[in-house]
């Protein structure tokens, strides 16, 4: 196949060749479970691994963003946690039982719904915790090794450093599908 002259002016490479071509930066995309680091690419072709180094460093950004993951669900937790006892605190000065000192029974029966302003910061959370979770699972489906490697090593000490907060709480830890 005639690829035409090469010192044309016309000739531009989309740096994307998954073809047999003769360029040498071309992407390495595979769907298939790989372990490929130099001209792979992730994402876009913008994001091409031209050397160990940058792979290295997707390696750890990728492992840092799974840790920041699980953190923006902490801080969501800890959030909710704030408002409900703020909104608790003052309900329960209204119906408070002064001679046992605790908050009476109507505490526990007055819903609790948050203000547009709370409902906006907690939508922030989610949206952060979901587009976050969407890229990495976008990142996943090149099932290139060092990358699934660095989303459970993320995983693992994302949780492990930002979950004990739960433990000896009555309330329902949430677990969405995939992120």
């Amino acid at each position: 196949m005639d690829m035409g002259d090469s010192s044309s002016s016309n000739s531009s490479s989309s740096g994307m060749d998954m073809g047999s071509g003769s360029s040498s930066n071309a992407c390495k995309i595979s769907m298939m479970w790989n372990w490929n680091t130099i001209d792979a690419c992730f994402i876009s072709e913008q994001w091409h691994i031209r050397s160990n180094a940058d792979y290295a460093g997707t390696i750890v950004g990728v492992f840092f963003l799974v840790i920041l993951v699980e953190w923006t669900r902490r801080m969501a937790r800890e959030y909710d946690r704030r408002i409900v006892k703020a909104h608790e605190l003052r309900i329960g000065g209204a119906v408070d039982d002064s001679s046992t000192g605790k908050l009476g029974a109507l505490t526990t029966q007055v819903p609790f719904r948050p203000t547009v302003v709370q409902q906006l910061i907690r939508s922030l959370f989610y949206v952060a915790q979901f587009g976050a979770g969407y890229m990495l699972m976008l990142l996943a489906m090149y099932y290139n090794g060092g990358i699934i490697f660095a989303i459970f090593a993320g995983a693992f000490v994302g949780h492990f450093t930002s979950s004990w907060d739960t433990i000896g709480d009555n309330e329902v830890i949430q677990k969405d599908c995939c992120c």
